[in-house]
């Protein structure tokens, strides 16, 4: 059974609580039950970015507390778009176009909801009931609960009127009212008492809490609402997102690897809540990894656990065990053992140029003429240098003196890797 103290204390000592509708009622209705809470994800692109995982860690945290976890996907609502955050509007998508990335997008619920203990999760698409919905009918029974008044003065809409360029359009000052429906619909389908979401959707969360109590005429009314906050770096900069853009939560869009590496590379000033928000790991388990850390920050000890523990959650333990690896090989120089498609994923960043496979025949190519025409060294006498002092490794091992590429180099038939000193990596791709 559910216990407010296992639930809302585990989320607030994790940084994942912040705006509650009503903090005592929510207590005492998890501690008398198991009870069904959802949150929602609107599919505007083939997956779904990190800052997603917060509520749905949040959902996982539901069930491992006992109660049942509902992740709802927006395939109704993501036809009119959410206003939230937004300075101007979005473009419109189609059903097709929005059925795909709900296809998409549903594995990673049960990647991370599928390993936890506790009741079964549910996923659920709004449009199997928001798209049979008739239009007076909404009027007459929604709509006449919702004031323009306070429509208007919440966050997602107030700054979109002040805008005289981008203003509102009358769909999009809508959303909230759809968005209360699917509280109110699943409130009276299934019994989902309780949503959460992120902070930026508080508004729209009380607003269907406030509609439940409006138009049901049952007993108790009973229904909650909370949040967690927005993450957000230690160092003001915007979490979630690279050098080469933003974090996704499905390997076709960022790979196990680049996922490891994104969670590895996370400051000092970072790791311990990230550790807290987006891993599983125990309180004693943290705090003892912290103290580790302080003994020897250059060990990176809370950001090692951190990249094996979030990378297993999302990709599982062969993913996690193998980026671990390519990034081992990585420092170390030794990738001739690494698949091929880690080897892509390790390099997909690394300078590359392409070249004619024909011209490995024979002898093959002189490697200090390679060094000058990747850039690794300025002329041919400075690459005879770095040959000479031992800083220059083919595939990662050593080249000496009168070294030169061959097709016996090539790494899965198709590329060959140098590298000059521990950093400064080349990838020549032969075609």
């Amino acid at each position: 059974m559910g216990d407010a103290r296992d639930f809302l204390g585990e989320l607030e000592w994790r940084g994942l609580l912040k705006d509650v509708t009503d903090r005592e009622g929510l207590a005492k209705h998890l501690s008398t039950g198991s009870r069904r809470l959802y949150a929602g994800f609107d599919p505007t692109a083939d997956s779904l970015t990190i800052g997603n995982l917060v509520p749905i860690m949040v959902l996982a945290h539901a069930k491992r507390a006992g109660h049942e976890a509902i992740a709802l996907m927006g395939g109704g609502t993501g036809l009119i778009g959410d206003p939230s955050g937004k300075s101007a509007e979005r473009q419109l998508l189609t059903r097709e176009t929005l059925e795909g990335f709900v296809a998409a997008q549903r594995p990673i619920f049960d990647s991370v909801l599928g390993q936890v203990e506790g009741p079964a999760h549910t996923v659920l698409n709004n449009a199997d009931w928001l798209t049979e919905l008739k239009y007076i009918e909404v009027l007459r029974d929604v709509g006449k609960h919702f004031s323009v008044n306070m429509m208007v003065q919440k966050d997602s809409v107030k700054s979109r009127l002040h805008d005289r360029e981008q203003g509102i359009s009358y769909t999009e000052f809508s959303y909230m009212i759809l968005q209360a429906y699917d509280f109110l619909h699943l409130y009276r389908e299934l019994g989902v008492t309780i949503q959460c979401g992120g902070s930026d959707q508080f508004g729209n969360i009380v607003v269907g809490a406030d509609l439940i109590r409006r138009v049901s005429m049952e007993g108790g009314h009973a229904s909650f609402g909370f949040t967690a906050p927005l993450v957000t770096k230690a160092d003001g900069g915007k979490f979630g997102k690279t050098e080469t853009g933003a974090v996704w939560l499905t390997a076709a869009r960022t790979s196990p690897y680049a996922y490891y590496q994104f969670w590895l590379n996370c400051s000092d000033a970072d790791a311990s809540s990230f550790l807290r928000i987006f891993t599983f790991l125990t309180r004693d388990e943290i705090e003892s990894i912290e103290r580790e850390h302080a003994e020897a920050p250059g060990k990176r000890a809370a950001q090692r656990a951190l990249a094996r523990e979030a990378t297993r959650l999302l990709h599982g333990e062969s993913e996690m065990a193998q980026a671990e690896a390519a990034g081992r090989a990585l420092f170390s120089g030794d990738i001739a053992g690494l698949p091929e498609a880690t080897i892509r994923d390790v390099f997909a960043e690394v300078p590359s140029s392409e070249h004619d496979k024909a011209t490995l025949g024979g002898e093959g190519v002189d490697l200090v003429e390679m060094l000058v025409e990747t850039g690794l060294a300025k002329s041919k006498r400075e690459a005879r240098e770095f040959i000479a002092n031992g800083s220059v490794s083919v595939n990662g091992q050593g080249a000496g003196e009168g070294r030169r590429v061959t097709a016996g180099d090539l790494l899965h038939g198709s590329m060959i890797a140098l590298r000059r000193g521990k950093k400064a990596w080349h990838v020549t791709r032969w075609g």
